[in-house]
């Protein structure tokens, strides 16, 4: 026991523990992309058999595997630039927490509460839920909806993370972490798996974010967790599954034109601009949640 946690808490050389973990990282999400393609064939198969297998739902699930596209360009060039952006204010920073197993522990909790936050804001700012609504807006709940993006998601993400690198976290360390809990997630996104008993207590699991997807009034804004779920219980956004939830958002969105599942909140939110009435009422349709009014009679929708 000595030995282990001498282990965890001794520093090791900036070089080799940062490419341990930058190679971990890649390694992780090559299989989880992997294991997510065997398992959405065997969510596909499980279709087939229950006779659910339709060319709406497939065409659903295409939809969602093709918004990857334009995602994973704009990925490329926002993860460049995080990576320039992070080194460089990290070089900055007079103080640097230690380099061992231990503080990456800690980071991957603080990550992990951090990703509660911006999930939480994306919910709650309209400006975020243009992004995020992308990911909402399936009617159909399975693997290919765990990597449902939009293409201005890896910008949110980089920003909400920027106070972990202001506390001294290595940026190798922070990428890693967000990497693990995007991965963790790619499996809850079924709905295959039932209930797992007391695991229910701690993890996020499929039953907790198929409540989180839910467009019914019980379930809309719940159980923010990426790992853990515990943060949604300490907060009060916890909730738990007791109906099979309906999918997708409040109010349908039922393209499967890539174009319009990566833009349709973008037009909502234009026709608001039409009939706001002064600066006041178009900051309040950015930046307050989905669905505000403001209090003054407005424009004829």
């Amino acid at each position: 026991m000595d030995e282990l946690i001498q282990y965890i808490i001794t520093p090791l050389t900036t070089g080799s523990f940062t490419e341990h973990f930058e190679v971990m990282s890649i390694d992780i999400y090559d299989w989880t992309l992997v294991f997510a393609g065997l398992f959405l064939a065997i969510e596909l198969l499980d279709d087939a058999v229950n006779r659910r297998f339709t060319r709406g739902r497939l065409l659903e699930t295409l939809s969602s595997m093709v918004t990857q596209i334009p995602f994973y360009l704009t990925e490329v060039l926002v993860f460049g630039l995080a990576v320039y952006s992070y080194f460089v204010i990290y070089d900055l920073i007079p103080w640097k927490m230690p380099l061992n197993n231990m503080s990456f522990l800690l980071v991957l909790l603080m990550a992990d509460f951090v990703y509660y936050i911006e999930h939480f804001c994306l919910h709650k700012v309209r400006l975020f839920w243009l992004a995020h609504s992308v990911h909402h807006s399936s009617g159909v709940m399975n693997t290919a909806t765990a990597f449902r993006f939009s293409l201005f998601d890896p910008i949110v993400s980089a920003i909400f993370h920027v106070p972990l690198l202001l506390l001294g976290f290595h940026p190798i360390l922070i990428f890693a972490a967000e990497i693990l809990i995007q991965a963790y997630q790619f499996w809850i996104h079924n709905e295959m798996v039932g209930k797992l008993g007391p695991l229910e207590w701690i993890f996020n699991t499929p039953s907790h974010h198929r409540v989180h997807h839910g467009s019914d009034k019980k379930y809309i804004d719940r159980n923010y967790g990426g790992i853990l779920i515990v943060w949604d219980r300490l907060f009060g956004t916890f909730a738990k599954e007791e109906e099979v939830p309906t999918y997708g958002l409040t109010t349908p969105m039922t393209s499967k034109n890539p174009i319009t599942v990566q833009f349709y909140e973008f037009t909502k939110l234009f026709r608001d601009f039409r009939r706001a009435k002064g600066v006041g009422q178009i900051l309040g349709f950015i930046f307050r949640p989905p669905g505000w009014e403001p209090p003054s009679k407005l424009g004829p929708r």
